[in-house]
């Protein structure tokens, strides 16, 4: 699962198995995902198969790196996290900086106000959630983050990979009406009220 907050629309499907979040300078993110787009499909042409998201991961991180290495050139100002799949390792999450590293997660954040988000993950994640529990954590630690009063639905931006009753794998935007029992379960109230 992988949540991002809506500022101007930082989630993007990179690959059919790969969904990602951006944090940074938009126009280094869009650079990016059109040139992992190039790569998966490149490899998908030559192997008959989809890309591993690591080796995805991976290819998209060594570039940026690169453009940390020359006085010639600036770095690449974008976070990114990726949310994945493949027959290999199954459900993956992984966290890139603007330097090129990268990590793999459980569960994780990227981007302003990210270390309170991180340290309220830590206490409330557990291993084998529902997708209900998670989406809840999810809608409470970014209400905690963000600068609003009232937790409003036009304030998310949440996207799910998950695979569907059919085994299918599916990415999709938790919106709307769905959105809003989301974040009425998770007992968000309205701080300009003081409750």
């Amino acid at each position: 699962m992988f949540v991002e907050t809506r500022e101007s629309g930082k989630l993007y499907k990179m690959d059919d198995h790969i969904l990602v979040a951006v944090s940074g300078v938009v126009a280094d993110a869009n650079f990016l995902i059109d040139y992992g787009r190039l790569a998966g499909q490149q490899h998908l042409y030559s192997y008959k198969e989809p890309i591993l998201v690591e080796e995805l991961v991976k290819y998209l991180c060594n570039y940026k790196h690169v453009y940390t290495q020359f006085g010639s050139s600036r770095p690449f100002g974008v976070g990114m996290m990726f949310a994945g799949y493949d027959k290999v390792q199954g459900f993956q999450l992984y966290n890139s900086d603007p330097s090129g590293n990268y990590s793999s997660w459980k569960a994780h954040s990227t981007g302003k106000n990210s270390v309170n988000a991180i340290s309220t993950l830590k206490s409330e994640y557990k291993e084998g959630m529902s997708m209900q529990d998670a989406l809840q954590m999810a809608v409470k630690v970014l209400a905690k983050s963000m600068d609003a009063q009232k937790p409003d639905p036009s304030k998310f931006e949440i996207g799910v990979v998950q695979l569907d009753a059919n085994g299918e794998l599916v990415q999709r935007i938790v919106e709307n009406a769905e959105l809003q029992k989301v974040i009425d379960a998770a007992g968000l109230v309205d701080l300009s009220k003081g409750k």
